[in-house]
């Protein structure tokens, strides 16, 4: 069964976010987790939106890890994102773009 991955997973808008969805969700943040919370699957480490191959990063995150919606919750990540709108949604990936939250 597909994830909905919701990013910037140390906010509390992740989590918000993640109440409305019950099950298949994985929350992310490019930013430094506490390893106790990568080890325990609670959340993943995602590429940083520095990189100049961010995009492609993510989607192949997202091809790798059957993901087939994004929640890109920070303004960086979700530009960048927005700009590849159309190579998610040749793989079926879905972009809820801050204007659709």
């Amino acid at each position: 069964m597909p994830y909905t991955l919701i990013t910037a997973a140390a906010g509390a808008r992740a989590h918000q976010i993640k109440q409305s969805f019950g099950g298949n969700v994985i929350l992310g943040d490019y930013h430094e987790l506490p390893a106790f919370m990568i080890s325990s699957g609670k959340m993943v480490k995602l590429p940083s939106p520095e990189s100049v191959s961010y995009a492609h990063q993510m989607l192949t995150f997202c091809l790798d890890n059957d993901i087939a919606a994004i929640f890109p919750l920070e303004e960086k990540e979700a530009a960048l994102l927005a700009e590849a709108v159309q190579l998610f949604n040749e793989f079926n990936i879905t972009l809820h773009l801050p204007d659709d939250l």
